[in-house]
């Protein structure tokens, strides 16, 4: 396997118009050596169209896409050292996993091709299944002889296109440590669309959402979380509530109060916003906390889910919070009045 460090991709306001439409609209992205990076957004995002020009499928409109020195814009797909795994997987079903895996190695000689093959057997945990065919196989086995052979080439960048969506949950759970486990012995740079915000918090050490062809925020999961910096990227991420509000007078520090319906609450601002706003307080359910201070609610419902318990509450104009904490903090019972409160670090006030 290559030792050479992977090269640094960079993509500078790369757009994709397909007539009027732009389905990728001005990304300007950096990736790491080694990264492991994953583009999430909803269907029709443009996430799967911007790692198609990456892997030279479709040619952008305007933009251009570097790695390392190379310009790659204008090469086609075979003279990039890139390589890409598709969903459906696209194993040769008259070929054995070997001769899938060593496809595309033309030229190398026999010895070396059958070593190579060797190695990617062992390293997808599939020794001893060279010679069968991939209809014998399940479905994490032939995921795996579709990455073994993406990687085959040793290309400096792997690019994967839903790689999981075929499998069922409790399977792609697994795949999911598995492809991690893989990414990080070979340090290749894994650029991978998903639709789905766990297996991308899962998998990713950075994030790009996407929204409407456009990169909306980057960073660690943790950080897109705790610090998302639209409602869209909020939803996208996990439960959340949104309080709506105005925002009150600037404050010396980061923590700003908003004035609700209900009373103020206090979280940190995500942008420059200016006194008076329109805005919403978004607070995870695990940090909404029921004690003495806080919005007046009622809990209409409590459902036991083992390690939490998770609370529907009602405010007084009938909207609702959810909360979820361990079932040891059992507290109000449905039916109770209470005061819902969360710590204001954890809240984050966004444009409404």
């Amino acid at each position: 396997m290559s030792d050479l460090p992977a090269p640094r991709l960079r993509l500078e306001e790369l757009t994709k118009r397909f007539g009027t439409h732009r389905a990728v609209d001005a990304v300007s992205l950096d990736l790491e050596a080694g990264e492991f990076f994953c583009l999430l957004g909803p269907s029709g995002c443009g996430k799967s169209t911007l790692l198609r020009m990456i892997a030279g499928f479709e040619t952008p409109t305007t933009g251009r896409i570097l790695l390392g020195e190379q310009d790659l814009t204008a090469l086609p797909p075979h003279r990039r050292p890139v390589n890409m795994m598709f969903q459906s997987y696209a194993l040769f079903p008259h070929m054995s996993v070997a001769g899938n895996i060593g496809y595309g190695l033309n030229g190398r000689g026999r010895a070396a091709v059958a070593e190579r093959v060797s190695d990617l057997l062992k390293l997808m945990r599939l020794d001893g299944f060279g010679s069968r065919r991939p209809d014998t196989l399940s479905g994490g086995q032939r995921q795996r002889v579709a990455l073994a052979r993406a990687l085959a080439r040793e290309p400096k960048l792997l690019l994967l296109d839903e790689p999981l969506g075929a499998l069922d949950r409790g399977l792609r759970e697994e795949t999911q440590g598995e492809l991690r486990a893989v990414q990080r012995r070979l340090g290749t740079a894994f650029v991978v669309v998903t639709h789905d915000p766990e297996e991308a918090m899962m998998l990713a050490d950075r994030i790009g959402v996407m929204e409407a062809g456009r990169l909306i925020q980057v960073g660690p999961p943790a950080d897109l979380y705790r610090r998302p910096a639209t409602r869209f990227v909020a939803g996208l991420l996990g439960d959340v509530n949104l309080i709506p509000g105005r925002l009150g007078p600037v404050s010396p520090d980061a923590i700003r109060t908003v004035e609700t319906a209900h009373g103020p609450v206090r979280g940190v601002a995500a942008a420059a916003l200016e006194e008076g706003a329109a805005v919403v307080v978004a607070v995870r359910p695990e940090d909404v906390v029921l004690g003495a201070e806080g919005l007046p609610v009622v809990v209409t419902d409590a459902v036991f889910l083992g390690d939490r318990l998770r609370r529907t509450l009602r405010l007084p104009d009938g909207a609702t919070l959810r909360s979820s904490g361990r079932p040891a903090e059992a507290g109000a019972a449905p039916g109770s009045d209470a005061r819902a409160g969360f710590p204001a670090d954890v809240a984050v006030i966004l444009p409404a």
